[in-house]
């Protein structure tokens, strides 16, 4: 879940509202005077956009961040280095028969499809790339992430429908915000156990159904009806705004 914090960067937020089943932060860049986010990312710790200081260090370290080298410390957009396996390699050896996706490229990707207003980005990147459509980005600990999957839950129904017209792989969680009840009362008819299945960053099902609004409030009753969950008001959704006060007379 996504909020602005001040001086424009985006700041990570507590899910008091026990949607996800992390508890945990998200953290996106500060925009540029241009508009766009910048590329270094790390959804356990601040966002960064330069080297980590000395104070910075430990408390970075304590949220999550894992720095391999010096020189990745010095540089956030260098990633960690592989692991090497502790386990019997597999038999079979794949064969890259074209590039890999750029992991910036990705990223970038994902973040633009978080919001309403970068619907033109997404459609310049996706023509860049048509590739882009179902890529996905690991934001850590296995926390993987679609274009749909993030304009899924910011409740972004323009840009899941672009999404959508060009072919991505619709799911479960975007099919509630969508407030699609044949198809969510199907699934959960058939895998009852889904109900408690968590999106990206641990987001739950009813909580895309309250991002999609008024068109998927059949969702969300339907949801509640099986299992029924305190929704408090989502902090990365903005409020509509109120109506003027009317003059006297």
């Amino acid at each position: 879940m996504l909020n602005r914090a001040r001086g424009g960067a985006w700041a990570g937020i507590a899910d008091s509202a026990g949607t996800t089943g992390t508890g945990g932060r998200i953290s996106l860049p500060p925009r540029g005077r241009r508009g766009r986010i910048g590329n270094g990312f790390d959804p356990g710790v601040a966002a960064m956009t330069g080297p980590l200081s000395r104070r910075a260090f430990p408390a970075a370290v304590a949220g999550g961040l894992v720095v391999a080298s010096a020189s990745a410390a010095d540089d956030p957009n260098t990633p960690p280095a592989e692991p090497a396996r502790d386990y019997p390699a597999p038999k079979f050896t794949p064969t890259f028969r074209k590039p890999l996706l750029g992991k910036t490229l990705v990223q970038d990707f994902v973040i633009y499809c978080h919001f309403k207003d970068e619907l033109d980005m997404v459609k310049k990147l996706l023509e860049k790339e048509p590739a882009l459509l179902n890529a996905t980005q690991d934001w850590g600990g296995g926390d993987w992430e679609s274009g749909l999957g993030g304009a899924s839950h910011m409740g972004n129904r323009a840009i899941v429908e672009f999404l959508l017209s060009k072919g991505a792989r619709i799911d479960l969680f975007c099919a509630t915000m969508l407030g699609e009840f044949d198809v969510v009362k199907g699934i959960l008819t058939a895998t009852p156990t889904l109900i408690d299945s968590k999106g990206p960053h641990g987001i739950s099902l009813h909580a895309h159904a309250k991002a999609g609004g008024k068109p998927s409030e059949a969702v969300l009753d339907y949801l509640q009806s099986i299992k029924k969950v305190d929704l408090k008001p989502i902090p990365f959704l903005k409020k509509p705004a109120a109506a003027p006060p009317r003059k006297p007379g």
